[in-house]
């Protein structure tokens, strides 16, 4: 499943950023592939808004698109 059929308040693990400019970037925001974050928000035609611990955290469609992730029960 990709990070931009997330819905809100599901809780999700990053399983896999192919890209690597990609994922240097979520690295320096705390997010990295075995990272679990929550959906706050999804902005309709706008980026997906993730949080982990405190903070909160704006992912682009483009880049959601690119993001493979696995639910967490």
């Amino acid at each position: 499943m990709k990070l931009s059929q997330v819905k809100k308040g599901q809780v999700v693990k990053i399983a896999r950023i192919p890209n690597e400019q990609v994922r240097s970037q979520a690295i320096r925001f705390g997010i990295g592939e075995g990272s679990v974050v929550i959906c706050e928000e999804i902005i309709p035609a706008g980026p997906v808004i993730l949080r982990k611990n405190r903070q909160e955290i704006a992912v682009g469609r483009g880049l959601a698109e690119e993001i493979t992730i696995q639910a967490v029960s």
